[in-house]
């Protein structure tokens, strides 16, 4: 039989070993155990098969913690994307059709590997870290419903595929609690890198915190930010125009600094010294008039900026000033310039709301809310907004369907085209007996999307005040094919993936490349 490896096991099982050789490099790995891993790596038949002797031969020595793996079940059963005709729609050809992923999401992103390997640009996951998330598995660490052997693991091999989809630039955002947070911060650093942490958000959760308990009031929640690798223009809060900004702070260091007497403007006049001193320390003798300094001078003080970034900055065409005696330099650049974000995110600052605000959008839109601490539209809305491009945007925790909202309303304030693509299973409930993709997640974005259900009825909260978002919707079921068969080949729908209709070769060739277990070739024709 004529080797049928699939591009996808190919570029997973090379990025692996990669991985692999920087752990040699970081004397992590010895080098023949690593030769050892990756031969077995490289004679695997599956992504699922790479993926867990990578996970098995990971001692996490870089982040210094250990946990029992649990891997993922293994099966030859072939996974594929299927039209769900049902809960898709078009409103406009032209518009920005999104995606709603339904199943398992390991299956979802290894089916996305084939169209979005590399383009994803944001990620947003809320993984079940709560209480009563996962009910199978009962009294663990902290009371938590899921098991931290088992959060840990659930999370490591979709992490991997999760770096595969991001693209060079791209930016992956986490929600995680207190109790998990360093835990799930190691893995992290362990699949991303800790060279690519950007930063721990703190974010406020909620404005009115339990005060009867017998624990702290609990006010804040992380969101982890990693990058997949360097991004030139960083994280972005906004635009700044103009405005000066102080060069001195009391915690900075005391420095020497030589000012070119063309790059400031004093709005003082008469003759200084050497050694005047009152915020900072004159060490020339200087006449000023007309806003100018007769020569070069230097200054001692508390200054945040080095002689090399002032020259630097001086270069660029910033502007000091010096507005009294009292020789408080500040700075102003000319332009537009990126606001840094905090890592606070709250109502005050960032305009971001609470689980309370959450769960009144929620309600808004789905009469029941069946969500104990949904997340706001607007953090999600802010954490796009810090990377600040047309996107696409994955979360493949979709739940409630929140970050397809955020998404839809970004575009509709600045007429940006965002696409997301989100992946949740059908979870049945006794509050969701259709399944949460039914009753919840496909029903509130087509309700912002056309302002109507599926049943043509409009009478919800939302579209009081609301106009609807616009946009089109692919859902796709996650269906399954026996393998060696020509089912697959039948079956699979290559539109689904972004591929132009295929003639009956061609359509086996690509077949065969992008998914596992597919045992027919051209030359078996």
């Amino acid at each position: 039989m004529k080797d049928t490896t699939t591009n996808n096991i190919r570029k997973v099982k090379d990025d692996l070993i990669t991985e692999i050789d920087k752990r040699i490099a970081d004397k992590i790995i010895e080098k023949t155990n690593a030769d050892l891993l990756k031969k077995l790596i490289t004679n695997t038949d599956t992504i699922n098969e790479a993926i867990m002797i990578a996970e098995l031969g990971t001692t996490y020595k870089r982040t210094g913690f250990h946990f029992d793996k649990r891997l993922e079940k293994m099966t030859d059963t072939i996974k594929y994307f299927k039209k769900n005709n049902e809960l898709s729609f078009v409103q406009d050809k032209n518009a920005q059709t999104h995606k709603l992923i339904i199943g398992d999401n390991y299956d979802a992103l290894l089916n996305l590997l084939i169209e979005y390997r590399g383009k994803i640009d944001v990620i947003y996951i809320d993984p079940p870290y709560g209480k009563d998330s996962m009910g199978e598995f009962a009294q663990t660490n902290y009371n938590n419903a899921i098991t931290r052997d088992n959060l840990l693991s659930m999370l490591y091999p979709r992490l991997v595929l999760a770096r595969q989809l991001l693209s060079d630039n791209g930016v992956i955002f986490c929600s995680i609690d207190d109790k998990n947070q360093a835990y799930v911060k190691g893995l992290f650093d362990e699949v991303f890198e800790e060279s690519n942490f950007l930063a721990n958000f703190m974010w406020n959760k909620t404005a009115t915190p339990p005060s009867l308990g017998k624990d702290i009031r609990k006010k804040y929640e992380y969101v982890l930010c990693y990058q997949n690798g360097k991004r030139d223009e960083g994280l972005s809060a906004g635009i700044i125009v103009g405005g000066d900004m102080p060069l001195l702070n009391s915690g900075n260091p005391i420095r020497t600094i030589k000012f070119n007497k063309d790059s400031v403007i004093f709005k003082i006049n008469g003759e200084f010294k050497d050694g005047y001193k009152k915020k900072t320390q004159l060490l020339t003798n200087i006449n000023i008039a007309n806003g100018k300094a007769d020569k070069d001078f230097e200054l001692r003080g508390n200054f945040k900026w080095t002689q090399e970034t002032v020259d630097k900055e001086v270069k660029n065409g910033t502007v000091f000033y010096i507005k009294s005696n009292e020789f408080s330099i500040r700075y102003e650049r000319e332009g537009e310039r990126k606001k840094k974000p905090s890592n606070i995110i709250n109502k005050e600052e960032c305009g971001v709301g609470t689980n309370e605000d959450g769960g009144k959008e929620l309600i808004s839109i789905i009469e029941n809310n069946i969500f104990d601490n949904p997340k706001p539209i607007s953090l999600i809305k802010y954490l796009i907004g810090l990377v600040n491009r047309n996107l696409i945007i994955l979360d493949f925790f979709a739940g409630s369907g929140t970050t397809g909202q955020a998404v839809l309303e970004l575009n509709k304030e600045d007429g940006g085209k965002r696409q997301f693509i989100l992946a949740t299973a059908n979870e049945i409930t006794d509050t969701t007996p259709n399944g949460i993709v039914n009753d919840v997640t496909s029903k509130r974005l087509k309700r912002v999307m056309t302002g109507e259900c599926y049943d043509g009825s409009k009478d919800f909260k939302w579209n009081e005040k609301n106009k609807p978002l616009d946009g089109n919707l692919d859902v796709y079921d996650i269906a399954t094919v026996a393998p060696y068969s020509d089912e697959p080949f039948e079956k699979i729908d290559e539109t689904l993936y972004g591929q132009e209709k295929l003639g009956v070769k061609e359509k086996i060739k690509w077949v065969c490349e992008n998914f596992e277990n597919t045992q027919k070739t051209l030359e078996d024709e």
